[in-house]
């Protein structure tokens, strides 16, 4: 097994709006669609489009959504054995979009807000064989350190994304993280500093290597992207130019294709460059999870990363 994603799954409720509604108004959204998202189902689906053998560990409710998930990883061939049903509500995410394609997202975490340390522990034979434990913030906080934990105790490396920030996190129990991926505004919370130019933004990763975390990449959206480690070096990659459509899920895309290709590589600046190039393909498309290229289709398109990957 390549990748354990532990972590979100939400249903993507999207509403493409022409402008987001006043105080008390009503507005017609000129269209909708439903799909299946979360930060840990995304960046799981991506990876496994992309070739990696992903297992997910996260938990659905005990409504019409859960059947629906549990399926939608099956078709892309992510290993659900550890896919755990609870008896809470599954988590929603209603998505506005407007026709500059910025969006507005509201979470809704239910079941997720139940996966507990002790559900790493019933994987934990199956997690021990992957090469790569990917984390995000939707799930709770003492699950995230739990599984931070559990990488540093079984040698395994662990990338976490920030995401949804939480300033309250205690960077002291993730400071083992081999990878700490934030955006600038993550980065900006998890920090308390400015991140208002590029120099602000390396002084502010600047304290996540203090606090003893290894690789510090920064997502920059349209800007591109910021990789600094302890020893010092540095590398900023620019952005790739397409037309957006919807940049939903962008970030996600970007965490799934880095841990592929590092897992597949550990070449950690290929990896940063590829993630930047599928990311950036992922916004030329609707949806989140459907915006995600395959294998084959996103190697046709960027043929110099073909080595790599």
């Amino acid at each position: 097994m390549d990748i354990a994603v532990i972590g979100s799954n939400m249903v993507d409720l999207i509403a493409y709006i022409n402008r987001m509604p006043a105080e008390g108004e009503t507005v017609e959204a000129p269209d909708f669609k439903m799909g299946c998202g979360g930060k840990g189902a995304n960046q799981a689906v991506a990876a496994a489009k992309l070739g990696s053998e992903v297992l997910m560990l996260t938990r659905v409710g005990n409504d019409i959504f859960a059947a629906n998930t549990i399926e939608n990883f099956r078709r892309h061939n992510i290993d659900t054995r550890y896919i755990l049903k609870s008896e809470a509500s599954s988590g929603v995410a209603p998505i506005f979009v407007d026709p500059e394609s910025r969006n507005s997202i509201i979470i809704v975490k239910g079941a997720n807000k139940l996966l507990s340390p002790a559900d790493i522990e019933q994987a934990a034979d199956d997690i021990k064989k992957c090469r790569l434990i990917v984390l995000q913030l939707e799930i709770p906080t003492e699950t995230v350190y739990a599984a931070v934990e559990f990488g540093a105790r079984h040698n395994i490396p662990v990338l976490l994304n920030p995401a949804p920030a939480q300033p309250d996190l205690i960077l002291d129990r993730v400071k083992s993280c081999k990878f700490i991926v934030p955006n600038e505004s993550e980065l900006s919370l998890l920090t308390g500093m400015p991140v208002d130019n590029e120099n602000d933004i390396r002084n502010a990763a600047s304290v996540l290597h203090r606090a003893g975390v290894e690789n510090v990449i920064v997502t920059l959206g349209g800007h591109g992207a910021l990789w600094l480690n302890r020893e010092g070096e540095e590398q900023r990659f620019a952005a790739v130019p397409v037309q957006a459509r919807d940049t939903t899920g962008a970030g996600d895309a970007f965490i799934g294709c880095f841990s592929h290709v590092y897992v597949k590589t550990g070449d950690i600046v290929g990896a940063i460059e590829a993630a930047n190039h599928y990311a950036a393909d992922s916004v030329t498309r609707l949806g989140t999870q459907t915006s995600y290229s395959g294998h084959s289709p996103f190697l046709a398109g960027y043929p110099a990363l073909a080595d790599r990957i």
